[in-house]
């Protein structure tokens, strides 16, 4: 049956692919060159990606066909020049973005990093307290919530820093990889996005200042204006608000209810076939014989990580600059390369932990960096990942898949719906395209003029939740699609497999996602107090999970088997 069912799905595949190269080659053939407007051609990239990766399960395969026949569309419908071009073109300008291969960098580095901890036991160490304190699995979950918040100043140090450390944990309480890939997603982006001082801001900012542009305005403080936006993320308020709502009421409802019941009954972390992004060989790596067990051997490296992060993000700001105070550190954060200052860190980091390793005579320096070279092959497939992601995202932007999508809404909207069509727009271009920056660089300078035309050219609360609701958006995608290197990387720091994470996660953002928009944005756009409405949100998030949700707690779950 097997069998029969995986041949099914690789024919579907095949045939969807070879039909989307034969309307290319149509479109081409009938309007000739169309290089000026791909106009539903753009759609194809995202489409393959997505569909192929819910078919075959296979995220490479289906990013790397995405990315070809992107290519072929760019090289006007013929096959040899996209394959040539996807090869020596739109692969290598990715491998040599620098931007690109300083995360990359970074990821191999922290495969290395948490490899030499697990070594020295400081991980399994860390575990070990904070299960003394974690009794049940709700408490792990908690802890696991709490340090994601915790974690606020880069989405992507929070999944590699927070799932390495709780995984034993939550492992120990039968808590499936899914949700404990959902509570660290839930708690980055999310997180990082409203945080007044974070790698986002930056660019944030940035955007707003092209809003502002594109409107015929000059702006004199961008980042008070990010500021106001904040309350009017409902999105991200109601996303992390359902995790905490979930873990405390015990229950989930959907595939999660399904991945943790198999999780508590049977002790199975993920479901067979799976493939985890973390391999067994990381994620069960020995400590060594004999060594005593020290939290410091984790506490010390991730304290120097996180430290170092915060004074590189000072200083490739130029803090030095600017003013002693909040304002000159929010401004240096606000214009710093969050990239380099994290791949900073994690060598630093790296250093640390190895002298430590040899300093206590667990590990010789051969021994050390042998262990860290094994942690960052172990990272391998995730990089992999990461770079058919940005590439098909590059292509993308060639095509003006953003533009082509946010064009169809059209220009006559109520005022009323503004905001939460801009949100669901949003929401369809990052769910498409994987990139909650790539969207608000699309979205914002065309949400900004439509929201000055009905507030008669005014700068005010309106304005305001329009922007609002273009990064909501940004985010539902950047939280929860396939191809977002957030999600991909809250996979791999908790060892899920990357479908089974999406599949699982996506009700839960849905839910989310219409809360925002009917309790959130319909309501501020009427003039409502968003301090009104997030906790009349957060509420009806609760009376959600009282209805939908099914109790995960081992005697109801055992109940429901023997009925």
């Amino acid at each position: 049956m097997f069998k029969k069912i995986s041949t099914t799905r690789w024919i579907i595949a095949i045939a969807f692919v070879i039909g989307m190269l034969l309307c290319t080659n149509l479109v081409f053939a009938a309007d000739g060159d169309t290089a000026s407007n791909y106009g539903i051609l753009s759609l194809f990239v995202p489409l393959i990606a997505i569909v192929l990766s819910f078919v075959t399960k296979q995220v490479i395969l289906s990013l790397s066909t995405a990315v070809f026949v992107g290519a072929v569309i760019l090289n006007n419908g013929n096959v040899f020049h996209g394959f040539l071009r996807t090869c020596d073109t739109y692969i290598i300008a990715t491998v040599t973005d620098t931007w690109d291969i300083t995360l990359m960098l970074f990821i191999l580095s922290v495969g290395g990093l948490i490899a030499v901890m697990a070594r020295m036991g400081g991980t399994q160490a860390m575990a070990l307290a904070m299960a003394k304190k974690a009794k049940t699995a709700e408490h792990a979950l908690i802890y696991t919530w709490i340090m994601g918040i915790i974690i606020f100043f880069e989405d992507m140090a929070n999944s590699l820093i927070v799932g390495p450390t709780m995984r034993p944990v939550t492992d120990e309480m039968k808590i499936s990889r899914e949700k404990l890939s959902y509570v660290i997603d839930s708690t980055a982006g999310p997180v990082t996005d409203m945080a007044f001082i974070s790698s986002w801001v930056a660019y944030e900012i940035g955007m707003i200042g092209i809003a502002f542009t594109a409107a015929g305005m000059t702006v004199s403080n961008a980042y008070g204006i990010f500021v106001q936006t904040v309350p009017y993320r409902f999105y991200n308020i109601f996303a992390i608000a359902l995790v905490i709502i979930l873990i405390l009421e015990q229950k989930d409802y959907g595939p999660m209810y399904k991945a943790e019941k198999r999780a508590r009954l049977t002790g199975k972390l993920y479901q067979d076939g799976s493939k985890p992004m973390m391999s067994k060989e990381l994620d069960a790596m020995n400590v060594k014989e004999g060594v005593p067990l020290r939290m410091r051997n984790a506490i010390v490296p991730i304290l120097t990580f996180i430290i170092i992060t915060l004074l590189s993000m000072w200083y490739t700001g130029k803090g030095y600059n600017e003013p002693f105070g909040l304002k000159g550190i929010q401004n240096a954060f606000g214009n710093c390369d969050s990239a380099a200052s994290i791949f900073y860190a994690v060598i630093i980091a790296s250093i640390v932990c190895i002298v430590m390793a040899v300093v206590q005579h667990i590990m010789t320096v051969k021994e050390a960096i042998d262990v860290w070279l094994d942690g960052c092959k172990e990272l391998l497939l995730t990089v992999s990942i990461l770079l058919f992601a940005w590439t098909s995202g590059n292509i993308m932007g060639e095509l003006g898949t953003g533009s082509y999508i946010s064009e169809l809404v059209g220009g006559n909207i109520p005022g009323f719906v503004l905001p939460v069509i801009l949100f669901a727009v949003s929401c369809l271009v990052s769910f498409s395209t994987g990139t909650s920056y790539g969207t608000t660089a699309i979205m914002i300078p065309i949400a900004f003029p439509l929201a000055l035309a009905i507030t008669g050219g005014t700068v005010d609360s309106y304005a305001v939740l329009t922007i609002a609701s273009v990064t909501s958006g940004a985010i539902f995608g950047d939280h929860c699609s396939p191809i977002s290197d957030t999600t991909i990387m809250s996979s791999m720091g908790s060892a899920a497999d990357l479908m089974d994470h999406v599949r699982t996660q996506i009700p839960y953002a849905i839910t989310a996602a219409i809360v925002a928009g009917v309790v959130g944005f319909i309501p501020a756009s009427l003039g409502v107090s968003p301090w009104i409405l997030i906790p009349i949100g957060i509420a009806v998030l609760y009376f959600v999970v009282r209805v939908l949700g099914k109790s995960t707690k081992l005697e109801d779950l055992q109940a429901s088997v023997d009925e």
